[in-house]
């Protein structure tokens, strides 16, 4: 378990490193990606769906990120493509494909299957995480508007 947090931050903070994120965000890149790794890997061993623990994993990689970018005033995306690194499903499209060579296609399809919906999953989660905070902004609006809280 340590050894894959381990290896999941420093994937995350590698990725940040080639997507020429500044220098100040790169542990904290690492750090949300370990923390999608490590949501999904609990999840994943208490025998959720690999589909199910990667959409809980994004939703945490994007909630994550969008607090990190409004507390070190910076762009959400810097976080989030570098956080949502270990949840891609690299390897199993590798799998994929190379059974499509081997014409093996009956397994080929079913892994190609499984990478959509993985893929459809981590998209779901950065989603949800916008539509959730886009709620929340809202309320905080009328909330304001109304008196309820002070203003900026």
């Amino acid at each position: 378990m340590i050894t894959q947090l381990i290896t999941s931050f420093i994937a995350s903070a590698a990725f940040g490193v080639i997507f020429n994120a500044p220098k100040e965000s790169l542990v904290k890149c690492g750090f949300i990606g370990m923390a999608g790794w490590f949501v999904y890997y609990i999840l994943y061993s208490r025998d959720v769906s690999s589909i199910v623990a990667t959409l809980v994993a994004s939703l945490i990689v994007a909630i994550i990120s969008q607090f990190f970018a409004k507390l070190y005033k910076m762009p959400v995306i810097i976080f989030s493509v570098a956080g949502i690194i270990p949840l891609v499903p690299g390897g199993l499209s590798y799998d994929a494909m190379r059974h499509f060579v081997e014409n093996d296609y009956n397994i080929a399809i079913q892994l190609a299957a499984k990478v959509i919906m993985l893929s459809g999953a981590i998209a779901m989660g950065l989603l949800f995480s916008e539509v959730i905070n886009q709620l929340y902004q809202k309320s905080l609006k009328r909330r304001k508007e109304a008196g309820l809280l002070e203003k900026d």
